[in-house]
């Protein structure tokens, strides 16, 4: 008898497991957005000169809020040591902000370029997921590794969760099962990881898309930041692989 009452109590708290994934309809995630700096930047003598007096990593927390499939992503705050980090460079990642509707398929975003805020609309990319059996608790939920690649060379590896419904992620990072809370991207010295996820508190009125008088298009930002970075190192009559790899992350990063 005591069996049979057991294994209904866990069918019964199972059931109500699964009952409450349901309700987390709407929330706030936190994540820790830590990049190695150092590793980005070249070996040139302005730039060893300023890896002395810069933190190794560049460390922001941005807020992932969403309700009724819909979402906006955008900088909250920086660790003490990345203060440290001149503001000219910190200045793209408190300007950029994501808000996607994953009803509709379309996102708006404004990105920040060399201090210019450019306004895109488009469709959110589309990622191809190679779902694996990997698992860690992140936030304090159970989630499972995927990979994806981007840019045609550019590994993603990611961990999402199916008890948080909403098939987001940070940034344009979408498209698993569920909502995506770690992330990882080795050739942008990046990771992405939710430290926390409020479920009260959510103010569903800020969760609209950028304001602007003219939208473009995801090309027309790749096209911009290809002629941007033209001139770089102009000086130079041969591109050396380090400046391709540079040129490379800063068209990666924007498009991200």
């Amino acid at each position: 008898m005591k069996i049979k009452v057991y294994f209904v109590l866990i069918a019964v708290l199972s059931q109500a497991r699964v009952h409450a994934q349901q309700f987390i309809t709407k929330a706030v995630i936190e994540y820790e957005v830590k990049a190695n700096i150092k590793k980005t930047m070249g070996n040139g003598m302005f730039e060893d000169m300023l890896k002395d007096q810069l933190p190794q990593f560049k460390t922001a927390y941005y807020n992932f809020t969403f309700a009724s499939n819909k979402s906006i992503y955008k900088f909250d705050h920086w660790d003490e040591a990345s203060k440290k980090v001149p503001q000219w460079w910190r200045k793209s990642d408190e300007e950029n902000i994501w808000f996607c509707n994953y009803e509709t398929g379309k996102m708006n975003m404004q990105k920040n370029i060399d201090g210019t805020n450019i306004d895109i609309e488009d469709s959110i990319p589309k990622l191809k997921w190679r779902i694996t059996n990997d698992t860690r608790v992140i936030a304090g939920f159970n989630c499972r590794k995927a990979v994806a690649i981007i840019f045609d060379s550019v590994y993603v590896f990611a961990f999402y969760t199916d008890e948080i419904m909403i098939s987001g992620g940070p940034c344009t990072i979408n498209g698993l099962p569920g909502m995506i809370l770690g992330v990882t991207i080795p050739r942008l010295y990046t990771s992405w990881i939710a430290t926390k996820v409020s479920l009260t508190g959510v103010d569903e009125n800020k969760i609209k898309p950028v304001s602007s008088r003219k939208y473009y298009d995801l090309k027309f930002l790749e096209t911009t930041i290809i002629d941007r970075a033209k001139d770089w190192y102009s000086d130079d009559k041969t591109e050396n692989e380090e400046i391709k790899q540079q040129k490379a992350r800063f068209l990666w990063e924007t498009l991200l």
